[in-house]
């Protein structure tokens, strides 16, 4: 019985760890493409998550909510933060620091 649960366990730490890989790679494609929208650079080609928790969405389901930090740059000059949240796969919003503009 014991060997069920630890491989239920396994199991559900490789899901958990796929999904989040699947979640950041969005996040990542969602920053750099907002970037590119605005005419800003994406600064390390990265997005960091600060903040996990479950949360309803719109149906009552369980998901996801991450937070995700990134820089980026107006003139290449200046470092700024961004901030992306989702809600399992979905973008709820993608805010930036203000900035100086050239």
């Amino acid at each position: 019985m014991i060997h069920i649960l630890l491989i239920g366990l396994i199991l559900f730490v490789l899901y958990f760890f796929s999904n989040a890989l699947k979640a950041r790679e969005i996040a990542l494609r969602a920053a750099k493409f907002h970037c590119q929208k605005l005419e800003l650079q994406m600064l390390d080609e990265y997005v960091a998550l600060t903040a996990f928790w479950l949360k309803r969405n719109q149906q009552g389901k369980f998901q996801g909510w991450r937070s995700y930090a990134f820089e980026f740059s107006a003139t290449g000059l200046e470092r700024y933060h961004g901030q992306l949240i989702m809600l399992g796969s979905t973008i709820i919003s993608i805010e930036l620091e203000p900035y100086r503009e050239e």
